[in-house]
């Protein structure tokens, strides 16, 4: 507890994470004020086309060519990309829990057979196995999803991995053994809360790899049609990008910005919860120039 207390005050004191967080907590407030400040359809037509920004106050980000509301567009597609990214890295969590606590701990056998399972994995690019999928099973919200978190695993797999065999042996793990605690307690009451601060970093940037990943499929045109992203924005407004810039432009930034507020966000945990990369940075940073 005391461990956990002193990583949130030094998380708390990041300015990254402040800036992380203001832009993530306003990307969540998009989402989530979506169906209350824009109770229509986003993929209506409602207006001009190609309305710049500023030029109708009834649409202050404008319109695309097609007449439909920019703003309310990037509002409900904050709800398509954080559903993507969190629930994404969620299954690709799981998965790469799962096998990596096993290959870490199961013994050499195991380890063998699920790192050949993983270097399998890893020889395709994960965005090619994910269009290969979403072009198979067919371009919706939850084949997406299953796509990107079935091929996003590996890495986390690979952590766990070596978190697991670098504390299976520690002193702790010895004494639950001793005490005739069975595997499964050993392996998520003992080891897995010792192996998660490295874990929870790199679930983070899942997130915001799964964010762009989905923005990809869907300026490929591989985005679920029902629904409004920032990929299919963009995707959409790339014929018009000589002449209406902003169409592409506006839900690329905020693209950007959310992305970039994960990996803030995650170098500031990953601080917190290394110490020791904490005072090296510190010495760094007050070290005289030469």
């Amino acid at each position: 507890m005391k461990r956990i207390l002193l990583a949130a005050w030094h998380l708390l004191r990041a300015p990254s994470a402040a800036v992380g967080a203001t832009i993530l907590l306003l990307v969540l407030g998009a989402a989530a004020t979506a169906s209350w400040l824009f109770p229509d359809d986003p993929l209506e037509m409602v207006g001009a086309p190609f309305t710049w920004p500023g030029e109708d106050a009834s649409f202050p980000a404008g319109t695309d060519l097609m007449g439909r509301n920019i703003l309310a567009g990037l509002f409900h597609g904050a709800r398509v990309s954080l559903l993507v990214g969190g629930a994404s890295a969620a299954i690709a969590l799981v998965i790469g829990l799962l096998v990596g606590a096993f290959a870490g701990y199961a013994g050499p056998r195991t380890d063998a057979v699920l790192m050949r399972i993983t270097e399998l994995f890893q020889t395709v690019p994960s965005f090619l196995l994910a269009i290969v999928l979403v072009a198979i099973l067919g371009p919706s919200l939850s084949t997406i999803i299953f796509a990107l978190g079935v091929t996003s695993w590996t890495g986390i797999a690979r952590l766990t991995r070596g978190e697991f065999i670098s504390l299976r042996e520690r002193e702790f793990v010895r004494a639950a053994q001793t005490l005739g605690a069975g595997h499964a307690r050993i392996i998520f009451r003992e080891i897995l809360p010792n192996a998660l601060p490295p874990i929870i970093v790199t679930t983070a940037v899942l997130v915001a790899q799964a964010i762009l990943s989905e923005a990809g499929l869907s300026f490929l045109g591989l985005g679920d049609p029902n629904v409004v992203s920032w990929g299919s924005m963009v995707g959409a407004g790339r014929e018009a990008l000589r002449t209406a810039w902003y169409m592409t432009a506006l839900p690329g930034l905020t693209i950007m910005a959310t992305v970039l507020a994960l990996n803030l966000l995650s170098d500031a945990i990953n601080d917190a919860l290394n110490p020791k990369l904490r005072r090296h940075r510190v010495r760094a940073a007050t070290a005289p120039a030469q």
